[in-house]
């Protein structure tokens, strides 16, 4: 069998480029899909009918899903997730199972784009909507990547430390870790080292074990809508941290370009959308056992309502619960911590790599792709070296990145929505209309969410109750302006022509170079200048709430 593991590309990347039609950037995205469970072959086109051939080719096609999602509760995730616990008990619950349809929602698309089009999510914004909107979307996620990756390595540092170990042994090493095992030249060593970190997100099932509310109580925090003590700042504040870190903008830019880098094609989309589906199951299993393990141990203590950062978590839990309780969690923030700077400072160097043009793969050596892994090792530097200043409010800094990341949201989804309805760049794998309906839902509800955020930090004393009243009103006004408006355009956005399912999963972008610029209206553009400005605005008042948090802490 051919192996593509480190493909020689040098010599053929000049006369790729010039005879290619497709996207596709750098020769290493093209190969055979060589997954940490299996190999498919590039030309692979026979009909999988037996269950055995549908399992084989899932297991060799899994991966990019699973890890984007488990990458996702990370050390943020899991503070955030201890803290809902902990300070409002399982009231907040309800959010997580809320949050599935959204993850599947938005990674659904990004699996059809980076599958069709062969190219990363951040080249793909430069090249269709010009550079400005370019470096403000990706702009964003730079900023937010590394504060996130910072959250990071505040995770290890507390999770080692659980254990006496110095964070400056201990931050270190992890960096040193993450680039050893990150630069391997072969994407399926990297892929199986990712795996390892997944069935480790497993613990928290024997922490379960440990300590858990009785059934009813779990469930009805799950499905019963409430906030102990009411809806204020800081409930929204949090609220938004559990929708940040659950569904975050580097998702988007990590999953399409691990799509690409495996080399899926169309042919395999039902299998990745599969894996997405699994990991965001996964993901919110996890969160919601996460918050009722530490919602039931901390009930009635002097620690209900104090969370400082998920250090204390952990020596909370040895103290109510058990030693076994407090290693564990500790062992499961160290893990999530690993998982979750890798996906994210990696997603940082494709969308780095992508935009200026460089070869970015993990097919690829550290000789042969010198930005590419230059660039990861830069950002994990810089973050570790962050954490290591002394007095930083560590608890606050994760709360206030995983609400960023959820105040930024909204822009991420309204660029990923305009590439999905671009017939250039998707042709029969553009949204249908109801995909349009239910992401226009999701994005009115998030951006709802953070001017609710805005209200409670500018006036502390609005009866936030009655705001979220008013504004439900309001999108339902929308939502009602909407359903006619798409009853009266039905049947505009059908096909002009059928295209057989061959045709269909076969069908790649064309060459960038080839592709006319799609021309905004005036409408369009002053809606996206509106949303620029109002994210500037969200961010500015949500580091004041942070800092007013951090003074009172």
């Amino acid at each position: 069998m051919k192996n593509n593991e480190s493909p020689d590309a040098d010599q053929h990347d000049k006369s790729d480029r010039s005879e290619q039609r497709d996207a596709v950037l750098d020769s290493a995205h093209k190969g055979d899909i060589r997954g940490a469970f299996g190999t498919i072959s590039q030309h692979d086109v026979s009909a999988r009918s037996s269950w055995k051939a549908r399992l084989l080719t899932l297991l060799a096609v899994m991966g990019p899903g699973l890890i984007v999602m488990v990458g996702d509760n990370d050390a943020g995730g899991v503070a955030t997730y201890a803290q809902a616990g902990q300070n409002f008990g399982l009231t907040l619950m309800w959010t997580l199972p809320l949050l599935i349809p959204v993850l599947i929602v938005n990674q659904e698309m990004v699996v059809r784009l980076g599958a069709v089009t062969g190219v990363g999510h951040a080249r793909l914004i430069n090249e269709r909507f010009g550079k400005f909107w370019g470096m403000f979307s990706v702009g964003d996620l730079f900023i937010l990547n590394f504060l996130t990756i910072s959250t990071e390595f505040i995770g290890v540092s507390l999770s080692l430390g659980y254990f006496g170990v110095s964070q400056y042994l201990s931050v270190p090493i992890a960096a040193l870790l993450l680039v050893a095992m990150t630069a391997t030249g072969s994407f399926r060593r990297w892929e199986r080292f990712m795996f390892v970190f997944i069935l480790a997100n497993f613990l928290v099932i024997p922490l379960a074990v440990l300590r858990h509310p009785s059934p009813g109580a779990f469930f009805h925090g799950l499905v019963i809508p409430g906030v102990q003590g009411g809806f204020n700042s800081t409930s929204v504040l949090l609220i938004i941290a559990i929708v940040g870190t659950t569904v975050a903008p580097w998702q988007l830019f990590f999953q399409q370009s691990n799509i690409v880098d495996k080399r899926i094609t169309p042919r395999w989309i039902n299998y990745e959308r599969f894996d997405t589906v699994v990991g965001s199951v996964v993901t919110v299993f996890a969160a919601s056992i996460m918050v009722a393990v530490v919602a039931v141990a901390f009930a009635h203590t002097h620690l209900a309502g104090n969370f400082t950062d998920a250090g204390g978590v952990a020596r909370g839990l040895r103290k109510y619960v058990s030693h076994i309780a407090g290693s564990l969690f500790a062992i499961i923030l160290l893990n999530a911590s690993i998982i979750g700077a890798a996906s994210v400072t990696l997603s940082t160097s494709y969308a780095f790599a992508d935009v200026f043009g460089a070869k970015h793969s993990l097919h690829r050596s550290w000789k042969d792709a010198k930005l590419f892994y230059g660039v990861f090792t830069g950002m994990v530097g810089l973050a570790a070296g962050l954490i290591l200043i002394p007095g930083a409010p560590l608890g606050v800094i994760t709360t206030g990145v995983q609400a960023l990341a959820g105040v930024l949201l909204p822009s991420a989804t309204v660029f990923l929505l305009l590439l999905c309805n671009d017939k250039a760049v998707l042709g029969p794998w553009v949204n249908r209309p109801w995909l349009n309906a239910l992401a226009g839902v999701i994005i009115s509800i998030l951006l709802m969410m953070s001017l609710i955020l805005m209200a409670t930090t500018v006036f502390p004393n609005i009866n936030v109750n009655q705001l979220v009243v008013a504004l439900g009103l309001v999108l339902a006004v929308l939502y009602l302006g909407g359903a006619v408006f798409l009853f009266l355009r039905r049947g505009a956005n059908k096909n002009d022509g059928k295209i057989s399912r061959e045709q269909r999963s076969t069908w790649r972008m064309p060459s960038l170079n080839l592709l006319e610029r799609p021309k905004w209206s005036r409408g369009r553009l002053a809606g996206m200048y509106v949303l620029r400005g109002y994210l500037v605005v969200a961010v500015i008042l949500l580091l004041v709430k942070a800092v007013q948090l951090g003074l009172h802490r």
